[in-house]
């Protein structure tokens, strides 16, 4: 009785202490040699419980990891995974624990080690303890002095800069410190790609492809303005103080270390993805909004698709195989990791010294393309020369010809589509068998008989229907264009394929799908927007589309109607004949915009965004206003375009952001800060664009240096010009100064006022209007602070005094260089 009594305690004992480790292993931010973690149910969290530890499993893969991931937000986001390079099976039979040797080691089910912090020349009489802490950084430490940290996670980066960490080289050692991308979106292991300090001592960071091939910087630090020369998306955190960076150099290393104003209110990490980009995002509601990404083009990293890919910046997915070849992993292909590219479909036909053969091979054409790196050139009399060349050596796999003979060997690297203007770029020809150019000739002269005349019927019978079809589809469509009369009209996926003769003529491309022309049976033209990556309901989508259908005005792109079918979403506006704004202001070489229309413009913008702004029911942001969205009718009238995608696709821009160029140029600073967006985002990048209307340039900082004989940003140079009351010289040269005075430098002012830093120092479109109307009068702005640094750096001005909009304020001079706050319109005495 006694024994028995014994066990029973021995058993509950050994049960509470069970439970004690359980609790432990839960609940806490530390591991120690008493303790353990296994299975998806037990994971450390922060004291604050900012960040947690656990067995962690990326979407799409069916292997496990000890990762770090944050706590507070709805979607596990991983900012260091330890076994990266050595996954596991079953996290139920894994153990993350303190090793005899005093590190940290993780063991699979059989009992073999993973992963460990291999920290060496630990004293093994003083016990460790792991501990996670509210910055995201797991430390190895003794327990009897824990200042002194043997190990920590920050100090080892794996694809994520978080606050603290060091970005860095050892001269002593030689190890780099940097950030390695994940090899695709469902596996974490080493990819090819890596963010690092320049090892070479230069206070610049690179990108890097294979650890060889640099082919991204940020410049050198400046420590006077606080950011990377080469980096001037820097200049609104800088300025704004939620970003503080440093750069340390010394006798042992160089590194950097950023951190966040404690007060900041956000969350932000710094990554190098698996496609080669180096990227800023911060957590804003329920996803991660891109700030900014270097390259800020795609298919500027390098090799971004692989051998045999080419890459298309302007719609997803942006790599594919050229014609004759396929992804030598579908697997790999379909979760964006092209590192493998394509391989041949037929492999090529010639053989060294049988010209017979050599002859069979033949040669596919590829226009505008930019050309593969490692060409070799020859000199040759002429195309057919260039092409005999490839064919007469099995390596040849393209040649060009343009003023001289290149040829390529081997698989092609870095090619990219819609690629000119260049002397990198022209017409390539690729190199296929002849099978993929021809049919097999093998079948008898019977069979071939039998087959065209099965073909000649059935071609018969498929005239017969599609003619009934056709008769049928169009008098459905006749139906609904007269009875719906100016309501919506909600598509058929089918018909709208029909009238677009299946999407074969492409108007243009975006971030949020690609256009398409077409033509209702009336012979009415209509644009057909193909949305991409959109995930909401049809019931949501058919709310969102109807209400935007209702919103009607001169200077916004009439909604005709929508398709909401399956998985298909798309809509439908009138066609614009005259195309965007950039097509006619910076790319058309016959037609010249004269002053008149260029002012009448900016001014049908202007109301059609004070009307999404003040006249519709629920306030409309546009989000992404740039000469792209501003389309032209027949008579130049301006309609802003894709109003409202803001409200049917959330403040999810990333896809703006990264593939489309110089839509970072109109980003508000609020974009930037993290501060919550307002209409006044789109004065702002009105602004911008009505700088390109005046100046006829585009609103970046490079084009704008390279066509201009000075060093000055044009809004900075603008500025400094209205002070100085020469504002002529703003003017776009190839007007030859014909605009009336009064009309520049009221433009120019609009412009200047619309970007400044302080949202609430910007006016209302429907105060731009009343301006460009000439209804008030303003006076010079102050030149906004993150502009300065472009060019001069003048004093603030005085603007004007609010007698308008309720505001009363005393009469201030014109020229008055004190800092004071700013108003509307002049006051008329």
């Amino acid at each position: 009785m006694a024994s028995l009594r014994r066990s029973t305690l021995l058993s509950s004992i050994f049960s509470l202490y069970l439970f004690s480790l359980l609790s432990m292993s839960t609940s806490t931010d530390t591991i120690t040699s008493n303790s353990s973690l296994s299975g998806t149910n037990q994971k450390l969290i922060s004291a604050q419980k900012q960040f947690a530890l656990g067995f962690y499993q990326p979407p799409n893969s069916s292997y496990w990891y000890i990762s770090i991931w944050y706590n507070t937000i709805s979607l596990q986001t991983s900012v260091f995974i330890a076994n990266r390079n050595e996954p596991l099976t079953d996290p139920a039979t894994s153990q993350l624990i303190i090793g005899s040797d005093g590190n940290l080691v993780l063991l699979n089910g059989s009992k073999t080690e993973v992963w460990s912090t291999n920290v060496t020349g630990m004293n093994p009489l003083n016990k460790t303890e792991a501990v996670l802490n509210d910055s995201g950084n797991l430390m190895l430490r003794y327990v009897s002095n824990t200042s002194n940290v043997l190990w920590q996670s920050i100090d080892n980066p794996t694809d994520t800069w978080l606050s603290g960490g060091k970005l860095g080289f050892n001269k002593a050692t030689g190890i780099s410190k940097r950030l390695i991308s994940w090899k695709s979106l469902a596996d974490p292991a080493e990819g090819i790609y890596s963010y690092l300090l320049d090892p070479n001592g230069t206070s610049q960071l690179f990108i890097q492809w294979n650890k060889t091939k640099q082919y991204w910087t940020s410049g050198p630090w400046s420590d006077s303005q606080g950011i990377f020369t080469l980096v001037p998306e820097m200049i609104g955190r800088a300025e704004s103080r939620i970003y503080n960076f440093t750069y340390v150099s010394n006798e042992e290393e160089n590194y950097f270390i950023y951190s966040m104003k404690p007060d900041a209110g956000q969350i932000s990490r710094a990554i190098i993805d698996h496609n080669g980009q180096v990227k800023q995002l911060n957590w804003v509601g329920t996803a991660w909004i891109q700030i900014w990404a270097q390259p800020a083009h795609i298919c500027d990293v390098y090799v971004p698709c692989g051998p045999y890919g080419r890459c298309n910046g302007n719609e997803l997915p942006y790599c594919n195989c050229l014609h004759g070849f396929s992804p030598k992993s579908k697997t790999n292909y379909s979760l964006e990791d092209y590192s493998g590219g394509c391989v041949r479909n037929t492999e090529l036909q010639c053989e060294s010294g049988n010209l017979t053969k050599v002859q069979q091979d033949k040669f596919y054409v590829l226009a505008n393309m930019k050309y593969p790196d490692n060409f070799q050139s020859i000199q040759v009399n002429s195309a057919k020369e260039c092409a005999a060349a490839c064919l007469k050596n099995c390596s040849c796999s393209a040649y060009s010809y343009q003023s001289g003979c290149n040829l390529w060997y081997g698989g092609l690297l870095n090619l990219q589509d819609g690629y000119s203007g260049s002397d990198l770029a022209g017409t390539l020809y690729i190199r296929l068998a002849a099978s993929e150019f021809t049919a097999s000739k093998s079948h008898t002269g019977l069979l071939i008989s039998v087959v065209i005349g099965g073909i000649i019927v059935v071609l018969f019978y498929v005239i017969v229907v599609l003619v009934v079809m056709k008769r049928k589809r169009d008098q459905r469509i006749a139906r609904l264009l007269k009875d719906l009369r100016g309501t919506l009209i909600a598509f058929r996926y089918d018909d709208l394929q029909f009238v677009s003769k299946n999407f074969s003529e492409k108007l243009g491309g975006g971030a949020f799908g690609s256009v398409y022309k077409g033509y209702l049976p009336d012979s009415t033209a209509i644009a057909i927007k193909k949305l991409n990556g959109f995930h909401q309901g049809e019931k949501q989508f058919r709310a969102e589309v109807s209400t935007i259908g209702t919103i009607q005005h001169v200077n916004l792109v009439r909604l005709i109607g929508f398709c909401s079918e399956a998985s298909h979403r798309l809509l439908v506006y009138e066609y614009m004949p005259k195309s965007s704004l950039d097509v006619q202001l910076f790319n058309c070489r016959d037609v010249i915009l004269n002053w008149s229309t260029r002012y009448q413009i900016a001014l049908g913008t202007a109301r059609g965004l004070a009307y999404l702004h003040e006249k519709c029911r629920d306030c409309i942001i546009h989000c992404d206003i740039k000469p792209e969205n501003i389309l032209l009718d027949d008579n130049l009238v301006p309609k802003v375009a894709d109003f409202g995608l803001s409200k049917l696709l959330g403040r999810d821009f990333s896809r703006v952001l990264t593939t489309m160029r110089g839509t970072i140029g109109y980003l508000a600073p609020e974009w930037i800060t993290g501060v919550p967006i307002t209409p006044k985002a789109d004065v702002y990048s009105y602004g911008k664009m009505l700088f390109e209307l005046i100046s006829g340039h585009r609103n970046n900082f490079d084009q704008w240096n390279s066509s201009s004989s000075g060093s000055d940003f044009f809004p900075s140079f603008s500025a400094r010009k209205l002070i100085e009351g020469d504002v002529q010289t703003l003017l776009d040269k190839k007007l030859n100064g014909d605009a009336p005075i009064e009309e520049i430098e009221r433009a120019c002012k609009v412009a200047c006022w619309c970007i400044q830093d302080d949202e609430t120092a910007r006016p209302t479109m429907g105060q731009v209007v009343k301006i460009l109307e000439g209804i008030l009068e303003v006076n010079t702005p102050p030149m906004p602070m993150s502009h300065r640094v472009m060019g001069e750096s003048p004093d603030y001005i005085n603007f004007f005094n609010d007698i308008s909009f309720g505001t009363s304020s005393k009469t201030r001079s014109n020229t008055s260089t004190t800092r004071e706050s700013s108003s509307l319109v002049k006051n008329s005495g």
